[in-house]
């Protein structure tokens, strides 16, 4: 399969861009405001031009014009039902700012990744205005999708709308991917993390902690510090017997005892990042980049989808 090109914005520490990388698109741009998060993707990626600032202010290089593929993970607390759904009222919604590069990139196809309460009857209204917008560009609507990363090899259950939009030759051949059928559980998958210093409890608190977690949330700069979200968020993971109040600085060592806490590096990984992936920044800072990705291999998945859509119209 041909490799394709994207531009990505709102890019984060870059699960987005990672999953689509895998799916054969190269980043020709990665925006970004958050300096920790553009110090993480130079670290991974040095290959991608990373561009700090607010994507408001960023007008595209005329090079960039008939790019494949443009992405985006916008803000999400326009839409979330943990806030007060504000949608096009709140200063954070970015779904204006997405239209503006599509005519300004003009790329094959656009992708565009949001919380779940963006789904609701509340903004029936708003997703008809975004979509028609975007038809008239030239765009064919392919469809709103709930997908879980659950079902993509991601040990937890986070939903996330996602909006595809092609050109019409392309777009009679998209289809969603199926899931992976591979569910992993939480116990599996952080088992050599928690012990990778030798920690004894490692097999046995393995062998309890066979679920998926919850959805990764905290260390927003409005709540302050690392944890792994509100109450019902830390019960669910003291049930895989996890201790939520806090981010570890290191894995358990020899002899510990209790519920162990997640490092940033585990967290990453139930977010579905390779283990290799450096975040930048102090513990809350790499922490809040972790929680606020976009699983890769959901994100690969579905740019598999887009890409193969592309090929069958050639």
């Amino acid at each position: 399969m041909s490799r394709y090109t994207s531009v990505e914005v709102c890019a984060g520490a870059g699960g987005q861009a990672l999953g689509l990388e895998r799916a054969g698109f190269d980043h020709l741009a990665c925006v970004e405001i958050d300096a920790h998060a553009c110090a993480t993707l130079r670290d991974n990626r040095p290959q991608w031009d990373v561009l700090e600032g607010n994507v408001r202010e960023w007008t595209p290089a005329g090079d960039l014009r008939g790019v494949t593929l443009l992405a985006g993970g916008v803000p999400c607390p326009p839409f979330s039902l943990a806030g007060k759904q504000l949608g096009r009222e709140d200063e954070r919604d970015l779904f204006p700012e997405m239209v503006r590069l599509a005519r300004e990139l003009d790329p094959q196809a656009v992708m565009i990744e949001n919380v779940r309460g963006l789904l609701g009857k509340k903004f029936d209204a708003y997703r008809a205005e975004i979509v028609a917008e975007f038809e008239e560009l030239g765009y064919e609507y392919c469809g709103w999708e709930l997908l879980n990363s659950a079902d993509y090899g991601v040990p937890q259950s986070r939903p996330r709308a996602i909006l595809v939009l092609m050109k019409p030759q392309a777009a009679t051949h998209f289809t969603w991917p199926e899931p992976d059928g591979v569910m992993v559980t939480v116990g599996e998958l952080l088992e050599p993390l928690m012990g990778e210093l030798l920690w004894e409890g490692a097999g046995d608190w393995a062998k309890k902690a066979q679920g998926i977690a919850p959805a990764l949330v905290g260390g927003s700069k409005k709540h302050g510090g690392a944890d792994v979200g509100p109450t019902r968020a830390k019960a669910a993971w003291r049930d895989l017997g996890v201790d939520g109040m806090g981010i570890a600085d290191g894995p358990p060592a020899p002899g510990f005892k209790g519920l162990p806490r997640l490092t940033v590096r585990m967290a990453a990984a139930v977010q579905g990042f390779p283990t290799d992936w450096r975040f930048a920044g102090r513990k809350t800072a790499a922490y809040r980049q972790v929680g606020n990705a976009f699983p890769p291999p959901v994100a690969e998945a579905v740019g598999r989808r887009i890409a193969a859509a592309l090929e069958a119209s050639k």
